[in-house]
């Protein structure tokens, strides 16, 4: 047990603990509240150090955890907790709370303190037997300064919410800073993170998120428990004070991707984007050219494919001065199968090398030439709005010393950007016809798609969507040919044939 002093000999479980509380108090035990109360007793009794406890909007998670807190206090006074909010007033909320814990509860007598010692909802110290520079617990901000700190319990309560998730580079920021906690925490200390997801990208999803540069989900390893406003087959979990009929409301009221965030823990974009990735059928094979009967094929995963479309969307491939990355200059290629399917197979982003000797248009040049070399495609369209403008012949050049026969076409592109892109993507992705490559994952494409919004309120970068949707407009509109019509019977009655012979 870290702080290394035994618990007191008559010290109750948790679970008990909690109990007495709420007698104290003349209210009941919610039997979700038990449920949590068990599994944090279990953990620690299993030497379980890493916990994440996700539980509905209004189950009470955190009063839970901060008698949680008390009851670490009065198993060993020694030691030191930490908790680490989104801002500071949400931290200093849950200290504030076991500070009248300790004041209140019948089974921690003795241990608010006699003499002058800090106490307040900043941070407070107990009677305990060492002397030691940190209190017994302490608020801090996820965004504040934690370096220098130490501490044997960390308890997250809800680090993530919108301020601090709703873009990339806050959500890097946010991993970040609780890295830090690494530092913080003594060796064999407790971590406990409490909260409900609010991003696709939540730290709290149990499946790393490839596209977001993830190998492993940011909390792998650690203990789970998922508490849902109701199970599988819509039991409330708390039917005391949700029952169906409000859980209903509360569904119908704000929609279901906000519902499934924070009532169902489902990490998913809680202002879902207009284009949704997971409707793009994943493959992972490349193009195969064959003879046949003298004529050249080429296949994908099976199908002949009948026309390839390459968009290159240019710009400066390099960071700015100032450090921040501007647009990307992104080439995307589209094969259509014979079957009507379309294979999005490469979104390109080129990059430049501050010490290559060559211009950065010959370089992007260069590896335009390398994709359509690869891919066997047979021309480029290259916008010409702004930086492009001469770039289609830069590009010819490079196709002849390369001695490679493909096409350049520059487009002036009038058509506003979300236009193009809701045009290019709604109605394929609608009929399940855009097939990706598993290569799309390695690059910003994904989240691009899923976190893009009409009207002007992204708040990523969109340049590998729009060189997929000029390729993807590109694609010529095919008609499937139809069997041949059934010969119908005339409408026209037969003519009337005369029974006996009239003068004409």
């Amino acid at each position: 047990m870290t702080g290394g002093e035994p618990a007191p000999p008559d010290a109750p479980g948790f679970v008990s603990f909690l109990e007495n509380w709420n007698d104290f108090q003349e209210q009941s035990t919610p039997a979700h509240h038990r449920a949590i109360a068990e599994w944090l007793e279990t953990a620690m009794t299993e030497g379980e150090r890493t916990l994440l406890l996700m539980a509905f909007r209004g189950a009470g998670k955190s009063t839970v955890v901060g008698l949680f807190a008390a009851w670490l206090l009065l198993r060993d006074p020694n030691r030191r907790v930490m908790v680490v909010g989104a801002d500071h007033k949400l931290a200093r909320r849950m200290v504030r709370n076991v500070m009248r814990i300790v004041e209140l509860h019948p089974d921690l007598e003795g241990l608010k303190p006699a003499g002058r010692v800090t106490w307040s909802s900043e941070e407070f110290t107990v009677a305990r037997p060492r002397e030691l520079r940190e209190p017994s617990m302490i608020a801090r901000s996820v965004v504040g300064n934690i370096t220098g700190s130490r501490a044997d319990v960390v308890i997250c309560d809800d680090v993530e919410v919108p301020r601090t998730c709703d873009t990339a580079p806050k959500r890097g920021d946010l991993r970040e800073r609780l890295s830090e906690i690494d530092y913080v925490l003594v060796p064999g200390g407790i971590q406990l993170y409490i909260g409900t997801p609010h991003s696709y990208y939540s730290i709290y999803a149990d499946q790393p998120r490839p596209e977001a540069g993830e190998t492993e989900p940011f909390l792998d390893g650690f203990r789970r428990m998922v508490l849902p406003v109701w199970d599988a087959d819509r039991k409330p979990a708390w039917p005391e004070r949700y029952d169906t009929a409000h859980i209903e409301r509360i569904r119908r009221r704000h929609g279901p991707a906000k519902f499934a965030t924070q009532m169902l823990l489902q990490p998913v974009s809680v202002s879902a984007g207009r284009l949704d990735p997971d409707r793009m059928r994943y493959y992972d094979g490349e193009p195969e050219y064959r003879e046949a009967h003298g004529r050249p094929l080429l296949m994908l995963e099976g199908t002949r494919l009948v026309s390839a479309s390459c968009w290159w969307d240019p710009a400066f491939a390099r960071p700015s001065e100032d450090g921040r990355t501007g647009d990307s200059s992104v080439v995307a290629a589209v094969f259509g199968g014979e079957d009507g399917r379309l294979f999005l197979h490469r979104v390109a982003y080129l990059t430049v090398d501050p010490n290559d000797p060559a211009t950065e248009a010959a370089q992007q040049c260069r590896q335009v030439v390398d994709l359509v070399r690869a891919l066997h495609l047979p021309g480029v369209h290259v916008e010409t709005n702004g930086l492009g403008t001469f770039l289609p012949g830069l590009l010819r050049q490079s196709f002849g010393k390369a001695r490679l026969a493909a096409a350049v076409i520059g487009v002036a592109s009038r058509t506003p950007k979300e236009k193009r892109i809701v045009e290019a993507f709604d109605a394929p992705l609608a009929d399940g016809r855009i097939h990706a490559h598993r290569s799309l994952w390695d690059t910003p494409f994904v989240r691009e798609m899923r976190e893009w919004r009409p009207g002007g309120r992204s708040r990523v970068h969109d340049d590998g969507l729009d060189a997929a949707a000029g390729a993807l407009s590109c694609e010529p509109l095919r008609f499937d040919h139809p069997p041949p019509a059934a010969r119908r019977a005339g409408w026209q009655p037969e003519p009337v044939v005369a029974d006996h012979d009239w003068p004409l």
